[in-house]
């Protein structure tokens, strides 16, 4: 457990291609002051906007998480939020001459080697935690969300599809840096060809490839190489969870069990998960004498 503030060390890059929108994008992240967040600025927008990566400036969960605020929407936010927060980062400035963050190989994994390359710098400020103290559920037409206590983060997440390529699969978690980059970090999305198809034929997934997503046909995997784990199609919507989850602000000290979640429902979680304050506190863990300033 981690007990102060991190940013990282230097500005680091990369460019890659929008999912829906098929455009090229570049991404740039500087190192941020304490208590800073997460917050994209859009350089490609006059007056140079920005949004706070927060639930509350969610706008959009229905193909990707997109936030938005005062003009600027950032698409597709969610893999790199699970970079940072896999990789525990806390403050970060994220620049990007897009509306859509580029999709990358599908996974987290070539934002954690961005993240790894510009290291990682201890700041002054204390992390604060949110400590759930009282289980917190939400469930509907099959989906949950629930978080206990612990004293760790933790996830457990669970998928069911009627496919006979992933059925029903679980995977279980506690979520820190080397885990979460040996583990979860290098997991793509995936989807179905007939899908993919209607997408493109409506305008959307222009950039979508093998080369950024698991891509199903019938009863075979049409990547060369196949699957990275056996199970990745769970490890995926893991690493959703955690970019998602990480848009309530601050870590979370408690065990997430998910079942079938995607983005709206995790969403709708958080705004439950504010509603029921007398569940958790807020909790700054002190210092020990050898901890690194």
């Amino acid at each position: 457990m981690k007990h102060y503030q991190q940013t990282i060390e230097k500005p680091v890059q990369c460019t890659g291609v929008g999912v829906h929108s098929g455009k090229t994008v570049t991404l740039t992240l500087k190192p941020a002051p304490v208590n800073y967040g997460i917050r994209f600025i859009r350089i490609d927008l006059p007056g140079l906007p920005g949004v706070t990566a927060h639930f509350n400036n969610v706008v959009d969960t229905s193909l990707a998480t997109v936030i938005g605020d005062e003009g600027c929407i950032v698409s597709t936010v969610e893999h790199l939020m699970a970079g940072f927060a896999g990789m525990s980062i806390d403050n970060v400035i994220v620049e990007v001459n897009g509306y859509e963050l580029p999709i990358m190989d599908g996974s987290a994994g070539p934002f954690a080697k961005l993240i790894r390359s510009a290291g990682t710098r201890h700041q002054e400020g204390l992390k604060c935690y949110f400590k759930v103290n009282k289980p917190i559920s939400l469930a509907e037409n099959g989906k949950s969300v629930t978080v206990y206590p612990a004293d760790e983060f933790r996830i457990t997440c669970t998928i069911e599809y009627s496919h006979p390529l992933i059925g029903t699969q679980s995977c279980d978690f506690f979520i820190e840096r080397g885990t979460f980059e040996k583990e979860i970090s290098s997991a793509r999305t995936f989807g179905f060809l007939n899908e993919v198809e209607m997408m493109k034929q409506y305008g959307l997934a222009r950039g979508g490839s093998l080369e950024n997503a698991v891509v199903i046909d019938g009863d075979h995997v049409l990547n060369e190489g196949g699957l990275r784990f056996p199970d990745e199609f769970v490890r995926h919507k893991m690493l959703d969870c955690i970019g998602d989850f990480s848009l309530i602000g601050m870590p979370i000290m408690g065990h997430v069990v998910t079942k079938k979640s995607g983005h709206a429902f995790n969403h709708a979680f958080l705004e439950k998960f504010f509603q029921e304050k007398e569940s958790w506190e807020t909790f700054t863990m002190a210092p020990g004498p050898h901890d690194p300033a």
